[in-house]
């Protein structure tokens, strides 16, 4: 399946914990095969790390935080025009193809 949030995009949670509902940020990474995307501050979690020794180095033991991948349907990507939760059409010129905002038809970069 093509997807049509890319790295770098802003992108508004829309469903899911009680907590990230409704919250925005960037996505640092789309993992298109699972169909999930990690987003910055989004869906952390606390993972309980031992000190492990592997090829001469020492990870430190401690309580790390992390974003979590958050399904790809829960989200919606963020208008830069009209600031606001939209869906994306693609719209095809000359060989090249540009996700264009259903609500005012701007094109998104």
């Amino acid at each position: 399946m093509k997807v049509k949030i890319r790295k770098d995009d802003t992108v508004e949670v829309i469903s899911g914990r009680k907590a990230d509902k409704g919250r925005r940020g960037k996505v640092i990474k789309v993992l298109p095969d699972e169909g999930k995307v990690v987003i910055a501050g989004i869906n952390v979690r606390k993972k309980h790390q031992k000190q492990v020794q592997a090829r001469g180095r020492t990870l430190k033991p401690g309580i790390i935080e992390f974003e979590a991948p958050i399904a790809i349907g829960n989200v919606m990507l963020v208008c830069t025009k009209c600031d606001n939760p939209v869906r994306v059409g693609i719209q095809r010129e000359d060989n090249e193809s540009q996700r264009v905002c259903k609500n005012c038809g701007a094109v998104i970069e």
